[in-house]
């Protein structure tokens, strides 16, 4: 493995669920599709330590959300609408099913297309995802730091109510996100709270939980225990895997389910 900082790709973009939406792409076209969605503020280029070894197996898309990157900043944003540009965003690309790699906010946004859509994943990695739930102490509204920004100050904002208090019903569902998954701690070092990662690994039906003391940014702090980790993860067979480019039958319920989300 090489995790040197990968030459990045140029950027493309895509019309996804009304926003346009940029994104990365490197690896065989014809290989498995991974797609990457980074931390709050980061966008695609924060995973440029670890894109060229994921690349060597796999058709790697890394999204900027909206509001982040080189993607458009409408001014409207909530949890529920960054899912939804996912899952327009691999509707677009024509996408059926993909191994989905997914870091902090990502992460959540990961847990409730999951939920909501299972059968759009075939494997998950979830790197020092807090669960969520509300919080014993409510982070305090942060003030914008000064000079220009990679993100849209409005989506911090936006994303700060629910990070405090989160709608129950994401943690009520999250059995509905039963799909193989990894999750990686960072450890002691991490802003997050360890306890809320471990619970989250312990909700979701088929999840695995590893700690690499890292702290919050693994990929980036140490890229060789991310991909020892990710890597054999993503490649291993499971019972009903199936290729990661097929399609997958939808579990029953699905359209129900559908119906049914914020």
């Amino acid at each position: 493995m090489d995790p040197r900082p990968h030459p990045l790709p140029a950027l493309r973009t895509v019309r996804a669920n009304g926003v346009t939406l940029a994104y990365r792409e490197t690896g065989p076209a014809t290989a498995p599709p991974l797609l990457l969605l980074p931390a709050r503020g980061e966008s695609s280029a924060d995973w440029a330590p670890v894109m060229g070894p994921l690349a060597a197996h796999r058709r790697v898309l890394a999204l900027d959300p909206r509001g982040h990157g080189a993607s458009e900043y409408p001014g409207t944003y909530s949890f529920p609408l960054l899912r939804d540009d996912v899952r327009a965003f691999l509707a677009a690309l024509s996408l059926p099913r993909v191994d989905l790699v997914a870091h902090s906010l990502g992460g959540i946004i990961a847990c409730l297309l999951a939920q909501e859509h299972p059968g759009l994943i075939r494997r998950l990695v979830l790197e020092d995802v807090p669960a969520p739930l509300p919080l014993a102490t409510p982070r305090p509204v942060p003030e914008r730091p000064t000079g220009p920004l990679g993100f849209d100050w409005r989506m911090v904002l936006a994303t700060e109510h629910p990070r405090n208090h989160p709608d129950p019903a994401w943690w009520e569902r999250m059995e509905r996100a039963d799909v193989p998954a990894l999750v990686l701690a960072g450890g002691p070092t991490s802003v997050v709270d360890q306890s809320t990662v471990s619970a989250l690994a312990e909700r979701l039906p088929r999840a695995r939980l590893v700690t690499v003391p890292a702290g919050h940014h693994i990929h980036a702090e140490d890229p060789d225990a991310f991909l020892a980790h990710v890597l054999p993860f993503l490649t291993a067979d499971a019972p009903g895997d199936g290729p990661a480019n097929a399609p997958a039958r939808e579990p029953a319920g699905e359209a129900a389910n559908e119906a049914g989300s914020n």
